[in-house]
């Protein structure tokens, strides 16, 4: 049989035995629910750093010390926050009205290859603690690390009691596979983290679908900022696993008259500027003929990037800076880089910085995520309401602020870009995004009281009955 075959049908029976072992999950209480996702946080922490090393060597993205990390976020960090949150059976009651937890049924989660072990934690945890199966579908260039990811999921959940068959993983990795997980009908919902034209498939595929869209947040310094603390987080970000996660900051924004300052603390603290012959040479390398990102520049250190495009750089060198002046498309500056790459442009001004940082997510990243360092709470506010992104980061990290790691977000490793990034949600995603909520309500009124008509304003004295229905009749043509 064909291999696309093999995997096709590999994903039917992985689906048929989801559904079979959900049907009886479904039934667990929320106490034997929250036990078998304990124990899966108890046993991936022991494996945290062998997940990363793997993830690390077979994707050549970023570096395993903070692929520990991340993992360690997905579930350790992630599971502070849910641990207490109800999801199964009744979860409130007031005004007459209880709400009730509903599981969807099965997740398909989609992995990518940039952060492959810490999102498949993150979205077994967030479905198994919803009353939901999951079936997972890895990223072929990081195949083997999510398969050994879920593997040791799935073990620990079962031994906790979890039904066999209700976490699956692809093994045979194919366009087609993931094409019949997302189609098929026996899947209630997709969870689409990865490329633009796979989370698009997604949302095509006929399935309720959660997806996210590129990051390209621009971090705006304002002149209020600390500067030297501003640079720190900019630059402690980019650098975080070598840039690929996609709340990095993309571009950095000044007023003309932080920039001499700005740019003295970028250099003091690792960043080299190009110069027009060196910015061309990298900006070949990075963006392709196709008009798409090179892989070859995702999770790669800033001194192995100036190696690839033929640049010299000090061995220090952290983080490469373009000075640029135009945003399009075609400038490979202005766009999504997962990588210690950034674009520099100075404005006027923080009103003209607003519009610029507006152009650059028009561009690339509607609906994502924008920081900004300000002390200024009403510029911070007038950056608030005008910008086209679901998180506005304040005096923070964007990589690390905006799945939650340095702010009081939800953790996340799912960042949803709302309606103008194309997305079904701007929430960081958690296990309430993964279950409906039945409703059960009292009656509380009558027709008569939405009428405004009383019962008891109406008698109906012997022999007047005639008498009565006209009045009744009046009162409701006067209302």
């Amino acid at each position: 049989m064909d291999r696309d075959l093999l995997s096709i049908q590999e994903v039917r029976d992985l689906l048929r035995e989801c559904k079979v072992a959900q049907s009886k999950y479904a039934t667990f209480s929320q106490e034997e629910v929250d036990r078998i996702i304990y124990e899966m946080v108890e046993e991936i922490k022991l494996h945290n750093e062998k997940l990363a090393k793997m993830a690390a060597e077979e994707t050549g993205f970023g570096n395993w010390e903070d692929k520990v990390l991340k993992n360690k976020f997905a579930s350790e960090y992630l599971y502070e926050y849910i641990k207490d949150m109800k999801t199964i059976g009744k979860l409130k009651e007031e005004n007459k009205v209880i709400e009730i937890g509903v599981p969807m049924g099965i997740i398909a989660a989609l992995i990518p290859s940039t952060n492959p072990t810490s999102t498949a934690i993150y979205k077994v945890l967030i479905s198994l603690k919803a009353g939901n199966g999951v079936v997972v579908s890895p990223h072929p260039n990081a195949k083997q690390s999510i398969i050994e990811t879920v593997k040791i999921l799935k073990e620990a959940a079962k031994k906790a009691g979890a039904p066999e068959g209700l976490i699956g993983v692809i093994q045979n990795t194919t366009m087609e596979a993931t094409t019949e997980l997302m189609k098929n009908r026996n899947t209630s919902l997709i969870l689409a983290t990865g490329g633009e034209a796979m989370v698009r498939a997604a949302y095509s595929s006929g399935t309720p679908a959660i997806g996210v869209g590129p990051g390209n947040g621009p971090a705006f310094i304002e002149k209020t900022a600390n500067k030297a603390l501003a640079v720190k987080r900019i630059l402690d970000s980019k650098t975080f696993d070598n840039g690929v996660i996609c709340a990095s900051e993309q571009s950095i924004i000044v007023e003309e008259e932080s920039k001499r300052e700005v740019i003295e603390e970028l250099k003091k603290q690792g960043a080299y500027f190009l110069d027009r012959d060196e910015s061309k040479k990298l900006g070949e390398f990075i963006l392709r003929s196709n008009g798409t990102m090179n892989p070859q520049i995702v999770g790669k250190t800033a001194l192995k990037l100036a190696q690839l495009s033929g640049i010299n750089v000090p061995c220090n060198t952290r983080v490469l800076v373009s000075e640029e002046t135009e945003v399009s498309k075609n400038n490979p500056y202005s766009r999504e880089k997962l990588a210690p790459i950034l674009a520099f442009y100075t404005e006027e001004n923080w009103e003209k910085a607003c519009e610029r940082s507006i152009e650059i997510l028009n561009v690339e990243g509607k609906g994502h995520t924008m920081v900004i360092h300000s002390e200024n709470k009403d510029v911070i506010m007038a950056f608030a309401l005008k910008k086209p992104v679901s998180r506005l980061l304040v005096n923070t990290p964007g990589a690390l602020g905006g799945v939650g790691g340095t702010t009081n977000l939800a953790p996340a490793m799912t960042l949803g870009c709302g309606a103008v990034g194309g997305s079904s949600t701007s929430d960081n995603i958690t296990p309430l995004n993964l279950m409906n909520i039945r409703r059960v309500a009292w009656g509380v009124s009558e027709l008569e009281d939405l009428k405004g008509v009383s019962n008891s304003q109406y008698t109906c004295e012997d022999g007047k009955l005639e008498e009565l229905v006209k009045k009744v009749i009046a009162d409701i043509l006067n209302r």
